[in-house]
């Protein structure tokens, strides 16, 4: 089913769906249906009559005052916390509840008698408030699973006991059919990944028995706080298995169809981390990297609210409920809605970027519209949907808030085996968990839900090589390294345009529509690896203690480039002490020449460069001593006794003044005296 998400009506959550993508091209009847569907949804009440709004308060407020008043009086420690429905209940005159603590100055509130967008715009109103915003919902698509096929070994191609005969195509290196594949394995050769580099997966949660995830999953967390949409009954709590979203027709929106169970976040995690090498199933783009399951959809999706308060439990800036003991350097969404960036998600993902945390979001599926929200916040890395050809695939969004583009599953043919599927970890039961099995040609993992874990896993080896990147460079290590797209060849095929109300389909992309090309796997661990490949800079100096006015001779020959490069180039500075000495002559060769001018201290640096343009500096610190002071004796007169010089007679007279001072008084002054 062709799913068609729209920003609904005020008076309801924002409906949303999992970028799962059609199995098959949507039918007119489909689209229909899905346009139905989702005109049906925007005139749909509060969930439960509950409006669910996510409110942060101005710092400074009356309210916040209040509260650090109320702890300074002696109150309970939870008067620190931001609840606040019983002041704005009072003050608005409205039934409020509190829910969830977000942050030091944000929370959820829940109320009834209004909608969710009206709570949000009465509260936005109110000058203690910074922003309030509709807790919205989110949904995946279970995206049309037929009969399951157990599975053989399936990273090779040419299979012929299992579907699809191409194996898992998108995760070698590319070629004249398989355009967009991603080659991992060129990054394979670097590294196979580190188990210190956690991915956080945000959704379904995870079967944990599938034998290509043993090993491979930290035990998480299960953030669904809504008992009519957990389908585990239980709420929050410590396990992050998936219980299956099934729902039966009608029960998440009067026009909703019914859905079997996806287990939509053991898919993803499989492509991010399935166990590799192993003898069985799959291998995984992150190989050795590991996997945290933080469940937040369930029967009919999720809420924003759960979503947010995952994102920063998974990425360790939050202990509650618990303190998470394997926080992720990167967190896979593969979830998303219609609409604008909110600020509740703007804030979150600023908080994690801040924090060294990559956040990867799945652009959408709905037709070629617009990057919904939180793919188009500043800070995330969208990621579009290939056809494994290198187009973009039809049911992908698009759009300048993409940051790159891989392969998401495309059946080629209207009917029988799909062809390029993206194959994955999975579980054959309709409702409640079956067998564990793996996706197929029937039954297909298609959507830009499994383009984005193909980003993340590569993220997870970017990180694995140099640890100390942060998001921004490592977009622009992604970015810098993708694969320009292919040129339009067939004219039938249309070329990308910018997003509209209107659906695009398959279509030949630009770098203002799909992101600045391919993802390729290789090439961006290969770009952090030469960032780390630099020369090795080493000084040497005939003395690194001159007397002023002596010359150092210095020299760079100890300098080595790494294995398979050469130095071809030599850069020497003073880069302190220059008024007291200088360089005399060439300043880029293997040897220079320092002269001392004045006594004190100097820095001389040395800056060498490769034939792939890698530097290093090195520097070294010399100290210039003054010149001795020499005091030269005066020579003596000629003749065999020598001459006597005039401090000799001057000692003398002051000798014979001493002693006649020092003679005894006659005895006629002593009596005199008496």
């Amino acid at each position: 089913m062709l799913l068609a998400s729209a920003v609904l009506a005020c008076s309801v959550p924002v409906l949303a769906t999992a970028e799962l993508g059609p199995r098959r091209a949507a039918t007119p009847a489909a689209t229909a249906a899905a346009a139905a569907s989702a005109a049906a949804a925007a005139s749909a009440a509060t969930v439960d009559g509950v409006a669910r709004v996510i409110v942060k308060y101005r710092s400074g407020s009356a309210l916040m005052r209040n509260t650090i008043a109320a702890v300074g009086r002696g109150g309970a420690a939870t008067a620190a916390r931001p609840l606040q429905a019983q002041a704005l209940g009072q003050r608005l005159g409205l039934a409020l509840t509190d829910g969830r603590v977000l942050g030091e100055r944000t929370q959820a509130l829940r109320g009834r008698g209004l909608s969710s967008a009206q709570l949000a715009e009465r509260l936005s109103a109110q000058a203690d408030v910074e922003w309030a915003v509709v807790d919205a919902r989110v949904r995946i698509q279970a995206g049309g699973l037929g009969t399951v096929v157990p599975s053989d070994p399936l990273y090779p191609g040419g299979l012929v006991s299992t579907t699809p005969a191409v194996g898992q195509w998108y995760l070698r290196a590319p070629g004249a059919t398989a355009v967009s594949a991603i080659n991992a394995v060129g990054a394979w050769s670097t590294t196979t990944g580190s188990s210190s580099i956690t991915v956080a997966v945000i959704d379904t949660g995870v079967r944990f028995e599938h034998p290509d995830l043993a090993g491979k999953l930290w035990p998480g967390y299960d953030f669904v706080a809504n008992n009519g949409n957990s389908a585990d009954g239980d709420g929050r709590d410590a396990d992050a298995s998936d219980p299956g979203d099934w729902a039966a027709a009608g029960v998440c929106g009067s026009t909703e169809p019914a859905e079997d169970s996806s287990w939509h976040g053991t898919q993803v995690a499989g492509l991010i981390g399935a166990a590799s090498d192993n003898g069985i199933g799959m291998a995984s783009v992150g190989r050795n990297v590991m996997v945290l399951p933080v469940r937040v959809l369930g029967k009919c999706g999720g809420f924003a609210d759960d979503i947010q308060a995952a994102m920063r439990w998974a990425g360790g800036l939050s202990s509650n409920p618990v303190t998470n003991p394997h926080p992720a350097k990167v967190i896979n969404l593969s979830l998303g809605s219609t609409g604008a960036c909110s600020t509740g998600y703007r804030d979150v993902i600023a908080e994690l970027n801040a924090a060294g945390v990559s956040v990867v979001v799945a652009a959408g599926n709905e037709t070629g519209r617009a990057v919904g929200e939180p793919a188009n916040c500043a800070g995330a890395i969208a990621v579009a949907g290939l056809r494994h050809a290198g187009s973009k695939v039809g049911y992908s969004n698009l759009g300048p808030e993409v940051a790159v583009a891989a392969p998401a599953g495309n059946c080629v043919n209207l009917s029988g085996a799909c062809l390029y599927p993206l194959l994955t970890t999975l579980n054959t039961g309709l409702t409640s968990p079956g067998a564990n099995t793996y996706s197929d040609s029937f039954s297909s993992s298609l959507g830009t839900s499994f383009a984005a874990p193909l980003v993340a896993g590569t993220v997870g080896l970017m990180l694995s090589v140099d640890p100390t990147l942060t998001p921004a460079q490592v977009k622009a290590a992604l970015q810098a390294s993708a694969r320009a797209f292919p040129a339009q060849t067939d004219l039938t095929v249309p070329a990308c345009h910018a997003p509209t109300n209107t659906a695009q389909s398959e279509c030949y992309c630009s770098t203002s529509t799909c992101g600045a090309g391919m993802l390729d796997a290789g090439a961006a661990v290969a770009r952090i690896q030469a960032a780390l490949a630099v020369p090795t800079a080493a000084i040497s100096a005939s003395t690194l203690s001159p007397t002023l006015g002596d010359s150092v001779a210095l020299s760079a020959a100890a300098s080595v480039a790494t294995t398979g490069r050469t130095i071809t180039g030599y850069q020497w500075a003073i880069t302190s002490g220059g008024s007291l000495a200088s360089l005399v002559g060439a300043t880029d060769g293997v040897a220079a020449t320092l002269a001392t001018s004045a006594a004190g201290a100097v820095v001389v640096q040395l800056t060498v460069t490769d034939n792939t343009g890698a530097s290093r500096s090195t520097t070294a610190a010399l100290t210039v001593a003054a010149a001795p002071v020499v005091v030269t004796p005066t020579s003596s007169g000629g003749g065999g006794g020598g001459a006597l010089d005039g401090s000799w007679f001057l000692g003398l007279a002051l000798a014979v003044t001493a002693l006649a001072a020092a003679r005894p008084r006659s005895a006629r002054h002593l009596q005199a005296g008496r």
